[in-house]
């Protein structure tokens, strides 16, 4: 992967020869999420090392066991100038952005991902960012409406629905919205066993109630499947 590579002239640069050289950047920060705390830890950082950079992580603070795990793997598998994890809330991750770094990597929401573009130009420092989206699903009036009823309440339960890919609105046709509603139902019921995810922690727990309230509040339909509880 490194090895350097012969590069075709242009129109312009005819007569000459050139050559591509691969470099490590340096030090790379990886900020993960709590929604998928161990993967986005470790999935960026073999990138990192296998581009030959050095890396330092920093795990949310919202899933601390998590954190620490990563901070034991770390500490037992890599050499400590090679990797180091750094634990903390959001004062050491503005810290960690305040440092010259020559790459960040940033999964979360797009709020967040404008503070660490911003501080990034600061120092001109590249950024790879992972941030959250809508991802509308399309059920025309033809669908398998009990296939995509699956579908899109495995989509929606994945993670407790807490992934960037999950379906946050549907489009249906009318003549299909009540069969789609009652399959959707009955999906969600049979998927609502002991293996259910259930919300982090009470702050994003309350975050969701309050999207379903002001969506009652605005003349939505909202059909309630369970009891609310953050066992």
């Amino acid at each position: 992967w490194m090895r350097p590579r012969r590069a075709a002239p242009t129109l312009t640069t005819l007569g000459t020869t050139a050559r591509l050289h691969p470099q490590a950047k340096g030090v790379v920060l990886i900020l993960a999420p709590w929604n998928f705390p161990l993967m986005l830890c470790f999935s960026p950082l073999i990138s990192a090392l296998a581009a030959g950079n050095a890396a330092v992580i920093k795990p949310s603070e919202l899933t601390p066991a998590t954190a620490a795990l990563v901070a034991d793997i770390v500490a037992g598998a890599l050499p400590p100038d090679l990797v180091r994890v750094v634990q903390g809330g959001p004062d050491v991750a503005q810290a960690l952005l305040d440092q010259p770094f020559d790459h960040i990597f940033f999964t979360g929401s797009t709020a967040v991902g404008r503070k660490v573009m911003a501080a990034a130009a600061r120092h001109l420092t590249p950024v790879t960012l992972e941030l959250g989206g809508k991802s509308p699903v399309i059920v025309a009036q033809d669908a398998d409406i009990a296939q995509a009823a699956r579908w899109i309440a495995w989509g929606k339960l994945l993670n407790a629905g807490q992934a960037c890919v999950a379906p946050d609105h549907v489009f249906v046709h009318d003549s299909r919205l009540a069969d789609l509603r009652a399959a959707l139902v009955r999906e969600l019921q049979t998927m609502q066993g002991g293996d259910a995810p259930r919300i982090l922690n009470a702050r994003h727990h309350a975050r969701l109630l309050s999207l379903v309230a002001d969506a009652t509040a605005k003349g939505a339909t909202v059909t309630a499947l369970g009891q609310d509880d953050m066992a």
